[in-house]
């Protein structure tokens, strides 16, 4: 019992003192090794570069709506998006529209050497595209684009690229909106030009037969009729009771397609303003973000921190002999009772 006692390992700091100065032998061969393989392998780890492009997104406003509106609008061009738009420009830039044309343009199936005929070629592909390449909202309601790569150019490329494309991509989403409305409005105008032709005709065959002023002209020829009855005039008579009756028959016809043409005029030129405002949002394409900084090419690496690797790989190295040391000799001192 006494030589068990002796022999037993507990955690007081002389019991460890005892047990380092008993095994510093192989303390110091294995954590000698742990950081001589920390150190292979960190050389062996090709250095990264890092580029980011910071952004805020715009306002998602109409275009017509703050520069040609006669209502005062909001002039919302300017402003900065609110948390909304933070969200959706987020959303775009993790659209498969830009990853793909990033990989495209960029040749990044071979730029990360993976082979194009091996298993899952574009799973890897998306997922290194994944691993080297992040977007995220900052605390000050902007978005980062940050880019590792072995190449610093390349890397600050990528970003401005990525920038670049979410106007591409938000203006081809918002012009095929656009698109839709400005065919509607112009089917609309279209419409009412053939509908005021037709009025139009019809107007000049009843005004042909000399009616051109309803109002005024019922007003004058009852006057006439008037005093050619009270002149007994029958000749008078005769032909102005022609032409009250020309009015009475095309009368009210004309009034109607008088007071048609005056509406359809009205709404002709609000059609036409809301057609100029859709043909506006369709071709004219405005930045959707304020860029603050630019990715440059990066002067020295991101990744990897050797010394970090090193340092925690030692430390690991020293903690794994401390407990295989343990493992080692509590396996014997078990060994031992069982023999005896």
């Amino acid at each position: 019992m006494n030589e068990n006692k002796e022999t037993a390992f507990t955690f007081k700091s002389t019991d460890l003192i005892e047990f380092f100065i008993k095994h510093f032998k192989p303390f110091v061969i294995i954590t000698f090794i742990g950081a001589v393989v920390s150190i292979i392998v960190a050389l062996t780890i090709q250095p990264r570069f890092k580029s980011k492009v910071i952004l805020f997104p715009a306002s998602s406003s109409s275009i017509s709506n703050d520069l040609l509106s006669q209502n005062g609008g909001r002039k919302d061009i300017l402003k900065f998006g609110a948390e909304d738009e933070v969200e959706q420009m987020l959303q775009i830039l993790y659209s498969d529209e830009i990853r793909d044309v990033i990989l495209k343009k960029f040749d990044l199936m071979q730029h990360y050497d993976i082979d194009s005929l091996g298993a899952y070629p574009l799973t890897k592909l998306q997922k290194k595209f994944s691993e080297n390449i992040s977007f995220r909202r900052t605390e000050y309601m902007s978005i980062e684009i940050e880019v590792l790569d072995t190449d610093p150019q390349l890397a600050a490329d990528i970003a401005n690229n990525i920038a670049n494309l979410i106007d591409t991509a938000m203006n081809r989403m918002k012009k095929e909106r656009a698109l839709l409305a400005l065919k509607l409005v112009e089917k609309e105008y279209n419409n009412l030009l053939s509908e005021m032709q037709l009025t139009k005709d019809s107007l000049h065959l009843i005004q042909l037969k000399g009616i051109n002023n309803y109002e005024s002209q019922a007003e004058v020829f009852n006057d006439a009729y008037a005093q050619a009855i009270v002149k007994g005039n029958k000749k008078n008579i005769r032909e102005l009771e022609a032409k009250l009756d020309t009015l009475s028959k095309y009368g009210t016809a004309y009034t109607s397609l008088r007071n048609k043409l005056i509406y359809d005029t009205e709404q002709l030129s609000n059609l036409k303003e809301k057609y100029t405002e859709a043909k506006v949002d369709y071709e004219q394409a405005l930045p959707h973000k304020f860029i603050v900084d630019k990715a440059v090419k990066a002067e020295k690496k991101s990744k990897p921190v050797r010394w970090l690797i090193v340092l925690l790989s030692t430390f690991g190295s020293f903690i794994f002999a401390f407990l295989l040391l343990i493992f080692i000799e509590n396996s014997k001192r078990i060994i031992d009772v069982y023999k005896k």
